[in-house]
C-alpha cells in the first residue's frame, strides 16, 4: 500500500488480535500507524502483535473485554500513556450467534449478551475516543477517525439471527448521528458493512457445501417473486435490496425453491463508496476503512 502514509497517526482496533480487525490493523500497521490491537485472549494479542510489529511500527496489545465500560476506560487511558494520542477508532470486536434458535424462542440472556458485546461496546469506546478527539480540536488539532464493523446482515433479513442484525443497524444508525454531531470537530464517522467473510466466527458454516452454493457463491436474480425489499435514495446512494425466488433441481433431481438475498445497484456514478457489495467487501472494505484515517 504505497498510495497512502500514515505515519504518525495512532489507531485502535478493538478485536484486533484475529479475523477482520487483523486484518484492517495489518494495513494500518503497513501504512506507517501506530497500532494498539484490543482482545480478551492473551495468546492471539501476543501472536497478532508480533505479526504487526514485522512491518516495523509501534504497536501496544491491551487485553479487554469491550463489553465492559471500566475495562474500556482503562485500555483507552493506557493506550493514550503508551502511544501519546489516538486518532482513530475501528470498533471491530463482536459476537455472533445465528441459527442457534428462533426468534421466538431467543432467551433475554442472549439478547442482552449480543447487544452489550456488539452495541455497548461501540458506545463506550467511541464515548472516550470522541471526548479525547474533541479536546484536542480545542487545542487546535481538529482531527478524528470513527470506524464501526457493521453487516450487511443490518439490511438484508437474516432468519434466526435478528438480534446480531438489530445491533448492527443501530451501529448504522449511530455512525450516522455522531457523523452529523463530530463533524465540527474534524472527527468523521463510517460504518463497514461485510458479507460472509472468512474467518474464525464463520469458520462453521464455512464448511457448509449447500451453504457456500446457494448463498455465497451463487449470484442472485430478482425475478419471480420479490419480497423484504427496500429502496434507500439519496443524493449519494440508490441500491434495492430484497429476495428472489428460483426453482432449481438438487442431485438427486428433486425440484425446490430457493430464496436469496440480492442488492442491485441502478447507477454506480451514484453509489456510496462506502456501501459495498459482498463480492468486494473483503478487499476494498479494509482499504477504505484505512483511507478514512
Amino acid at each position: 500500500m504505497g498510495d497512502f502514509d500514515l505515519t504518525g497517526r495512532v489507531a485502535i482496533v478493538t478485536g484486533g488480535n484475529g479475523g477482520i480487525g487483523l486484518g484492517m490493523a495489518d494495513a494500518l500497521a503497513r501504512a506507517g500507524c501506530a497500532v494498539s490491537i484490543w482482545g480478551r485472549n492473551p495468546e492471539k494479542n501476543a501472536r497478532a502483535a508480533a505479526q504487526l510489529r514485522a512491518h516495523g511500527g509501534a504497536v501496544d496489545a491491551r487485553v479487554c473485554d469491550v463489553s465492559d465500560r471500566k475495562a474500556v476506560e482503562a485500555a483507552f487511558a493506557a493506550t493514550l500513556a503508551e502511544l501519546g494520542r489516538v486518532d482513530a477508532c475501528f470498533a471491530n470486536a463482536g459476537i455472533g450467534g445465528g441459527g442457534r434458535r428462533s426468534f421466538v424462542d431467543r432467551s433475554e440472556e442472549e439478547w442482552r449478551q449480543m447487544f452489550a458485546v456488539n452495541l455497548d461496546s461501540v458506545f463506550h469506546l467511541f464515548q472516550f475516543a470522541g471526548r479525547h478527539m474533541m479536546d484536542r480540536a480545542a487545542s487546535g488539532d481538529a482531527f478524528g477517525r470513527l470506524i464501526a464493523t457493521s453487516s450487511t446482515a443490518s439490511i438484508f433479513g437474516t432468519a434466526r439471527n435478528e438480534h446480531y442484525a438489530a445491533t448492527k443497524a443501530a451501529i448504522n444508525a449511530l455512525v450516522r448521528a455522531l457523523a452529523v454531531e463530530l463533524a465540527r470537530y474534524g472527527v468523521t464517522a463510517n460504518a463497514i458493512l461485510p458479507g460472509w467473510i472468512k474467518s474464525e466466527m464463520t469458520a462453521g458454516i464455512m464448511t457448509n457445501e449447500k451453504f457456500i452454493t446457494n448463498v455465497v457463491m451463487t449470484p442472485a436474480a430478482p425475478d419471480a417473486f420479490v419480497s423484504g425489499s427496500s429502496t434507500s435514495s439519496s443524493g449519494l446512494t440508490d441500491h434495492r435490496y430484497g429476495v428472489s425466488q428460483e426453482p432449481g433441481i438438487d442431485r438427486r433431481g428433486h425440484k425446490f425453491s430457493s430464496f436469496r438475498f440480492y442488492r442491485r445497484s441502478p447507477s454506480p456514478l451514484r453509489s456510496s463508496r462506502l456501501t459495498l457489495s459482498n463480492s468486494l467487501v473483503a478487499g476494498v472494505a479494509q482499504i477504505d476503512a484505512v483511507r478514512t484515517v
